[in-house]
């Protein structure tokens, strides 16, 4: 008699609109295939009451609250604040989508490192693991993981080096390949 897999999927944006047609079918071919538990991460504040919404009505789908470094012109330092309270009063899985992307050259880097310490705050001071973001800023980010304290997470579409990546393992991070 062979159990039959129950995946996690721990990075999907299914409260997007890209999903508004077809979300549906999407999660029932995702359970079909085994994924039992997705967690949904946020990108901006103003998503957060219909990811919140989508999460409850939904069996298996678990919030994750943030604000994502490529959306940076659409966050406040307001933002952050709400974040703190819509946290405690949500109880999310994690604290996400966040993170820091040099990649983009037009997102000012010291903001976003800024926003995401101050994330980074919020998950510790909650104790809650965050879903990090991170493009060609891995060592600015070890950095603030390492002043943060947070109790770890999975830094998603992982792209650096070995040697980084021991680095996230040892602060109690996985990380996933897409």
């Amino acid at each position: 008699d062979v159990t039959p897999m129950h995946l996690i999927d721990t990075h999907c944006h299914l409260d997007v609109a890209d999903f508004d047609s077809d979300r549906s079918s999407v999660l029932e071919r995702a359970r079909a295939a085994g994924v039992k538990q997705i967690v949904v991460p946020a990108i901006e504040r103003a998503s957060w009451p219909d990811l919140l919404a989508l999460c409850g009505a939904e069996a298996g789908l678990h919030p994750a609250l943030g604000l994502h470094p490529v959306f940076l012109e659409r966050h406040s330092d307001e933002d952050v604040e709400a974040l703190a309270d819509a946290v405690a009063a949500a109880h999310p899985v994690a604290v996400g989508e966040i993170g820091l992307d040099y990649h983009d050259r037009g997102l000012d880097p010291e903001r976003q490192r800024r926003l995401c310490g101050a994330q980074l705050g919020v998950a510790r001071d909650l104790g809650l693991p965050v879903l990090l973001h991170v493009r060609k800023a891995h060592d600015d980010m070890l950095a603030l993981l390492r002043d943060a304290a947070v109790p770890g997470g999975i830094v998603h579409a992982y792209s650096g080096s070995a040697e980084q990546a021991e680095q996230y393992l040892a602060l109690g991070f996985r990380l996933g390949f897409g």
